[in-house]
């Protein structure tokens, strides 16, 4: 998508220039210091729903603090309106943000019935909403007549990972939170609590995860791994391997698991047999490194 520029140099120049120090930009968008001073030297950059909340705890305009130089898609709107994908199943009325989530990817437009809910939360109208939706599916520029050809996708080898799969840690949670959740997904402190539960030791905490989940913090230990494959319900081969196979088949199973599981808490599906959901349990949480 269209991302917004983001100068790290601008940043703190427009930070310094309105009398605030990064610890008080931290704490008003709710973030650690480490956070700011990583956009401030370029080494990581803020989420893009982050942006608007940002310009304004500097007293800057949006566009002229993050330019962009092409128009908006869908979730470029989203950021602009401060929202994060998860959010919008609340928007939508949905129990997850599958709907929005594969608008933006271009894989499957957006029912009509979302398309005033959307427009409104993110204060545009519904032909824009439109047209950011057309440029999610249509991502080059439509005169662009002297663009290059696209190269075919390559061929991947059994156990590399593929263009697309989750690959850094952040891309997994986030593969994971969006992908196999049908409610809105768990916050950074209920997932270090749930994963220190499950493990018997406080291995997490609220911030190593959002760093984990942000790209801040891009590697961990063993025990982290673990804490956070018991806190989300995978097996620690999830995080451990790039195999998008593996991916693609353990998130499909918790899928399916959180599905019928949620289906016999309703009293649904005919009373599923507890034999079946053991079983497809039993072959997520059986999933080890090998």
């Amino acid at each position: 998508m269209p991302v917004r520029h983001v100068d790290g140099n601008l940043l703190r120049k427009v930070r310094r220039a309105a009398d605030l120090t990064q610890g008080e930009v931290a704490d008003r968008l709710g973030v650690t210091v480490p956070a700011v001073v990583g956009w401030e030297s370029g080494k990581s950059l803020p989420d893009g729903e982050k942006l608007p909340a940002l310009a304004q705890a500097l007293g800057a305009d949006l566009d002229e603090l993050f330019p962009r130089s092409l128009p908006p898609d869908l979730a470029d709107l989203r950021c602009d309106a401060g929202y994060s994908q998860y959010q919008t199943a609340a928007i939508t009325g949905t129990r997850s943000a599958g709907p929005v989530a594969n608008a933006e990817r271009g894989r499957r437009r957006l029912s009509e019935k979302f398309l005033p809910l959307l427009a409104q939360a993110y204060g545009v109208s519904v032909e824009a909403l439109l047209a950011a939706e057309e440029r999610s599916f249509s991502p080059a520029p439509p005169d662009a007549a002297d663009a290059p050809v696209r190269e075919p996708r390559p061929e991947v080898a059994p156990g590399e990972p593929r263009p697309g799969s989750p690959g850094t840690l952040s891309e997994k949670l986030a593969h994971l939170l969006a992908e196999t959740y049908t409610a809105p997904h768990p916050s950074d402190a209920v997932i270090a609590a749930r994963g220190n539960a499950k493990v018997g030791s406080a291995v997490l905490s609220e911030e190593l995860v959002r760093g984990l989940r942000t790209g801040e913090v891009e590697a961990a230990s063993d025990e982290v791994l673990d804490a956070l494959a018991a806190a989300l319900a995978v097996p620690p081969l999830f995080f451990r391997s790039d195999d998008a196979e593996v991916h693609r088949i353990i998130s499909g199973m918790r899928l399916v698991r959180g599905g019928l599981a949620g289906i016999a808490a309703r009293g649904g599906g005919d009373g599923l047999p507890a034999e079946l959901l053991d079983f497809i349990g039993g072959v997520v949480d059986g999933m080890r490194p090998r």
